[in-house]
């Protein structure tokens, strides 16, 4: 999710890193001792029991990536063949950092090794995160969940039948109706108020005006997952294998005049030690690569599938030379707003949205942040007390940067703890960036540019979107909300120079304020896409063009994020090619 990324997401949850830890970033969650809760099902197991396994086994599917695509992709394909299933990291089911939404923040501020979640810091100066537990983005998202468009269907090809078959499939499974908290009522009310209409109620389908969407935390605040799609599986022919970190995929390159073939994969079990599984001969039997927006290109990159040059660099052998792996990659610009409130407010993460013609979307999140130790935890890289960094300028977010807020946010009111995030989001950002090679470690981060508002209509349309919440906040049903004096507010915002305040800028009419604003208070929201196009890397059908037996099946092949937030497509997709594949190859008798 891709947070989910790649996508999914992640979903969007507004940074709201905002964990206690006693040193900056050094929270760990540890590893956890292995339990039955751990594996859930029985087809799930540690990497290092693949060695038990006959040396002569062959899976007619090998899927890397046990992500928002990943999990319904193999759920579906083991229907009817033999699939193996490898995750990077662990499982989500006896993780309450994943499972809870109260905990939401603790994964994204857990930098460890066993961590959920793994952080990365873009060439922008962003911070960002990707996930890394199977499930994937649904894991450490805020949620919510929503369709793309009937236009965005059409755009890229898809048969629109299979769609609205697939995504009931997974709505079916893991998706709820949010019971909305007087934050988020006031969100809806506000953007209908300010012409943001219609109202559309509650729906998942993608329409311009207000509505509330769905979510995959249950009205018990408990996270539901993509992991949870492998239920639909047939546990005779599905093997998941967890701490498997997939070191290259292996090709047959011997015969001439041919492409390349995928024939296996190399991985590394939790132990280090290193396996290699194997593709069955069988006609149809294929390597699917489900890692996301960072994790796919830099796979293909790092098995010999890129700019030759590129490769040449880290002595890697050129199995295919593509100019275009890990180009064209784009993260939506996030960019929030903090509204105090005289009163504490209930928890929330995303539950509305305006869906405006402007090109931005409209978000909130509420609650974060208000515990009675507040004041003397380290919050991470934007938390509830109004993003203490996303005031200062990305290329100058660092470490100490954190600490001088935390010795600063003493001088804070204690309005800064009680409130909400209005979050606007670029729609489809037109500034390109690309994933590159720092080095031949897979477990590392590959080189991650996305050059925010590099595109002069990004920004723009920040500018407008920014004018859209102040109308939110001046509008009565915040007025009234809030309760908040002009003398409070004017103390927080004379204070957002030193402290970092994240607030409505006071000058809204001087568009390059307001420019300098959105560059300077730009954060992610984890829906970064890309890096595996169609039509350039990828053919219609996912195949990687010029390679047989292998395609790229999630969020690095879309050129634009589905929806307000990608999630539910990724999921859908995965359901969707992996029925696709299915009846191509047995028609009727696939039973799917």
């Amino acid at each position: 999710m891709a947070l989910l990324g790649g996508g999914d997401c992640a979903a969007p949850a507004l940074c709201l890193l905002i964990v206690c830890i006693t040193t900056a970033f050094s929270f760990s969650q540890g590893v956890q001792e292995e339990h039955p809760a751990e594996y859930r099902y029985p087809f799930i197991r540690p990497a290092s029991s693949f060695s038990s396994q006959p040396l002569t086994t062959a899976y007619d599917y090998i899927i890397v990536g046990g992500g928002a695509a990943g999990c319904p992709l193999a759920a579906t394909l083991s229907r009817n063949y033999t699939v193996l299933l490898l995750e990077r990291g662990g499982t989500p089911f006896a993780n309450a950092n994943v499972s809870f939404m109260e905990n939401f923040h603790i994964s994204l501020a857990d930098i460890s090794p066993t961590s959920a979640s793994q952080m990365f810091i873009s060439t922008d100066g962003v911070f960002n995160s990707r996930a890394r537990v199977l499930g994937g983005g649904t894991c450490i998202n805020a949620g919510f969940y929503t369709r793309a468009s009937a236009s965005y269907v059409k755009s890229v090809g898809w048969d629109d039948k299979l769609v609205n078959e697939s995504y009931p499939w997974v709505e079916d499974q893991i998706v709820h109706r949010p019971d909305l908290v007087p934050w988020q009522k006031t969100v809806r009310d506000s953007l209908v108020e300010i012409g943001i209409s219609p109202f559309n109620g509650f729906t998942y389908d993608h329409l311009y005006g207000t509505k509330v969407g769905g979510t995959i935390f249950d009205r018990f605040g408990r996270r539901h997952t993509a992991a949870e799609l492998l239920a639909s599986a047939n546990p005779q022919n599905l093997h998941v294998l967890v701490h498997a970190s997939v070191q290259k995929i292996v090709f047959d390159t011997k015969t001439t005049g041919k492409n390349p073939r995928a024939v296996g994969v190399i991985f590394k079990d939790e132990n280090g030690k290193t396996h290699k599984a194997i593709l069955s001969k069988r006609q149809g039997s294929e390597i699917i690569v489900s890692s996301g927006a960072i994790g796919s290109p830099h796979l293909l990159l790092l098995s010999g599938i890129g700019p030759k040059k590129d490769l040449e660099k880290f002595n890697i052998p050129v199995v295919l030379d593509n100019k275009f792996v890990g180009k064209g990659m784009s993260d939506n610009p996030l960019n929030t707003i903090f509204v105090p409130s005289k009163t504490p407010v209930k928890q929330s993460l995303i539950q509305t949205v305006g869906i405006t013609k402007l090109g931005v979307y409209i978000e909130a999140s509420s609650g974060f942040g208000q515990s009675s130790d507040s004041i003397h935890c380290d919050h991470g890289i934007a938390s509830a007390e109004i993003g203490q960094l996303s005031t200062i300028p990305p290329k100058q977010r660092t470490h100490e940067a954190i600490h001088e807020y935390k010795r600063q946010k003493k001088n804070l009111p204690h309005e800064a703890f009680k409130g909400g995030f209005i979050l606007e989001k670029i729609a489809m950002p037109l500034s390109k960036g690309e994933i590159t090679l720092s080095n031949t470690i897979i477990e590392d981060n590959p080189s991650v540019t996305f050059n925010y508002f590099s595109h002069p209509d990004d920004l723009a349309r920040c500018v407008d979107g920014i004018r859209v919440v102040e109308k939110m906040l001046k509008s009565k049903h915040f007025s009234e909300y809030t309760q908040l004096d002009q003398d409070t507010v004017d103390k927080l915002l004379n204070m957002s120079v030193y402290a970092n305040v994240n607030l409505i800028p006071r000058h809204t009419n001087d568009t390059s304020s307001l420019e300098q604003f959105c560059k300077d208070t730009v954060i992610t929201i984890w829906h970064y896409h890309g890096g595996c196009h169609v039509g350039k890397v990828v053919d219609p059908d996912y195949r990687v063009i010029g390679v047989d037996r292998l395609r790229v099946i999630d969020g690095s092949t879309f050129k634009v994020s589905p929806g307000t937030n990608p999630q539910a497509t990724v999921m859908m997709m995965g359901r969707y090619m992996g029925v696709k594949i299915l009846r191509e190859r047995l028609g009727k008798e696939a039973g799917v």
